[in-house]
């Protein structure tokens, strides 16, 4: 799940002044980070006046809120509930970006909550606490190990039509407008402008002035991507209802409707034909990346083919992502 390739200047610790929410039996449930930072924690770094008012109990959930302070090394993985919500912070926060950052083992210290929309809730406690959080108004949205992202953080310069369709931990750059049926998961997201109106999968990097289609996914490498992660260039488009399982270069494009895996067998249109006389064809993963491809699959054959393309990709509607 990780990619932490340094660089020289590349920073090696980061931290942050939380609000942790625990439950009755000591379970972690989450951890609020309102800022976060690269580099070390100061020595002169004090908790938040502003924060410390909300400390305390909330015997409504059975939960009480501890203030944390927790800094963290990055390429090192995640050893606590708390440490792993920073790294989720540091992601949607855009200090980094997906794959640099040290998630193995992360779903270990992401307990199954109830998520309502008052806060996480031990979901042992939730037929106890049922008739009371009802008459408080209170409500489950989910039970899951990751929250929504808009609960935590609210991306500058994003539209994102459904809360319930981003976790924390999704990277969401200025001009990103995330539809009512798009989903982007933790440690994935976008460089830069983006229509995301598919799936954006764990791992996978979007970039700037691209268009994902409607009912579109992308392979993760939670979701049968294997260690392989899967990027996207800048201008380019997955079609409605298409799928992708390499990484698509720079103003390339896969029609609607297609599914492109590694695995796939593709015609080179174009190409100097083998010896035999049959086309030339390649598995797609020897075209993974390549800048200025079309994917297409032929109306007569049903053979997906590949060819060259010219030229610039797709412009978004620079009114919808101003």
């Amino acid at each position: 799940m990780t990619d932490t390739s340094a660089t020289t200047d590349r920073p090696t610790h980061a931290w942050g002044h939380g609000l942790a929410t625990i439950a009755a039996d000591g379970t972690e449930l989450d951890t609020w980070f309102p800022e976060t930072h690269l580099g070390a924690l100061p020595a002169d770094a004090s908790f938040p006046i502003d924060l410390q008012e909300h400390l305390g109990e909330d015997a409504r959930r059975a939960v009480r809120i501890e203030a944390v302070t927790v800094e963290i090394e990055i390429d090192a993985a995640p050893a606590s509930t708390p440490d792993a919500y920073l790294r989720l912070h540091l992601l949607s926060h855009l200090l980094v970006q997906p794959n640099t950052v040290n998630l193995d083992g992360v779903f270990a210290h992401l307990p199954i909550v109830a998520w309502t929309n008052a806060g996480p809730v031990l979901p042992a406690d939730l037929t106890r606490l049922r008739p009371s959080l009802q008459r408080a108004g209170i409500a489950v949205h989910a039970v899951d190990k990751f929250p929504r992202l808009l609960d935590y953080v609210v991306p500058d310069r994003v539209r994102i039509g459904d809360a319930n369709r981003v976790r924390l931990g999704a990277h969401l750059a200025p001009g990103t407008t995330v539809m009512h049926e798009g989903f982007v998961n933790f440690n994935a997201g976008t460089l830069g402008d983006a229509m995301i109106e598919g799936r954006v999968s764990q791992g996978v990097v979007v970039g700037a002035g691209t268009d994902i289609g409607g009912g579109a996914s992308i392979m993760g490498t939670l979701s049968g991507g294997g260690t392989h992660r899967v990027s996207l260039g800048d201008r380019a488009l997955l079609g409605a209802n298409a799928g992708l399982g390499i990484s698509l270069g720079d103003d390339s494009v896969i029609e609607a409707g297609l599914y492109v895996t590694a695995g796939t067998k593709v015609v080179l249109v174009g190409a100097a034909p083998n010896p035999d006389g049959t086309p030339k064809t390649v598995k797609a993963a020897e075209l993974s990346g390549t800048p200025n491809v079309l994917f297409r699959r032929n109306s007569l054959s049903g053979a997906v083919e590949a060819l060259q393309r010219q030229g610039e990709g797709i412009q978004l509607n620079t009114a919808l992502h101003a």
